[in-house]
């Protein structure tokens, strides 16, 4: 019987930047069930030309949780010096998290969303790669906003409606949201939406 595959689907973003960065993309990436290696060394799989990535910067590694028949997936920062945001979350180097349905990524200043879409097989995994115009994420990547943490809460002016510190905004998955206030296109393609973090079960 065919095994479908796991798919991640990854959009990426850098705010200043030209294509240039991630002119070695691939659209498309079968890989096996090692870690799937991100930076800007030629041994990762995923390239990215940006002179402030480590040459490993990050891992995308499958797992199977006891008693699940599907691949799960930590993110690994393995920079030492730099630092990777994951869904609300400072990583530091070797620290890794467990990846939801969909993950809002930020290191040194590439926005990236992963959409996880499960599948059968347990021997390898597709990634496909695209490059988004727009803004991923509302706010800058942690090692230009680390201040924040330590800045005391202000309580809000009054009719104010600012994010609080902390929470980034993030592209909804438009055919996934259940959000009502959502409005059509006009212009023929599909219309992205930088909002407020909800809570997560409103993720799509």
């Amino acid at each position: 019987m065919e095994r479908h595959f796991t798919v991640l689907r990854v959009s990426l973003h850098h705010p200043t930047q030209g294509p240039a960065i991630f002119a070695t993309v691939p659209q498309r990436l079968q890989h096996d069930t090692s870690p799937l290696l991100v930076g800007r060394g030629l041994d990762t799989h995923l390239r990215l030309h940006l002179p402030r990535l480590s040459r490993q910067h990050l891992s995308l590694e499958p797992y199977r949780e006891k008693g699940s028949a599907v691949l799960a997936f930590n993110l690994k920062a393995l920079s030492r010096r730099g630092q990777v945001w994951v869904n609300g979350l400072t990583l530091r180097f070797l620290e890794q998290v467990p990846l939801g349905t969909v993950n809002r990524v930020a290191f040194s200043g590439i926005q990236m969303v992963v959409c996880v879409e499960g599948g059968t097989s347990l021997e390898a995994f597709v990634c496909c790669f695209q490059v988004s115009p727009s803004p991923l994420i509302c706010r800058p990547q942690p090692e230009e906003t680390d201040e924040w943490e330590d800045i005391p809460e202000e309580p809000p002016a009054p009719g104010s409606e600012q994010p609080a510190p902390g929470h980034l905004g993030f592209l909804h998955c438009p055919s996934q949201t259940g959000d009502s206030s959502s409005q059509p296109s006009t212009g023929g393609g599909p219309e992205i939406q930088l909002q407020r973090e909800p809570a997560d079960g409103a993720l799509c």
